[in-house]
């Protein structure tokens, strides 16, 4: 049986591919915490996702999304799907044109 990794372990791993970016979901934006750039759905390309399950309760779930912007910012959001979680984060990649997302 092969390893799962957990969320830092593919965020590390794609931070040393270059994806170093932060980001977070505002106004139907998403904001490179760095530069405070802001970002619409149409300009930001997902180039892989990775669902995981919470442990103690499976419907506790989150996406680590690697994403790249329209104008080459690379980066990794960490998005809780959650009964409790923040629905503005889910808005936001719900928005995203289906053809920005890479074949997994």
């Amino acid at each position: 049986m092969e390893y799962a990794k957990s969320e830092k372990e593919y965020i590390k791993e794609y931070q040393e591919q270059g994806y170093i970016h932060n980001f977070r979901a505002q106004d139907n934006s998403l904001i490179n915490l760095e530069t405070k750039k802001s970002y619409t759905p149409k300009n930001i390309f997902i180039k892989k996702e990775f669902r995981f399950e919470g442990m103690s309760n499976p419907s506790d779930m989150s996406i680590l999304y690697i994403i790249e912007t329209k104008d080459g910012a690379k980066g990794t959001i960490l998005a809780n799907y959650s009964p409790s979680s923040d629905t503005e984060m889910a808005e936001f990649f719900k928005d995203i044109p289906k053809e920005n997302f890479e074949q997994n």
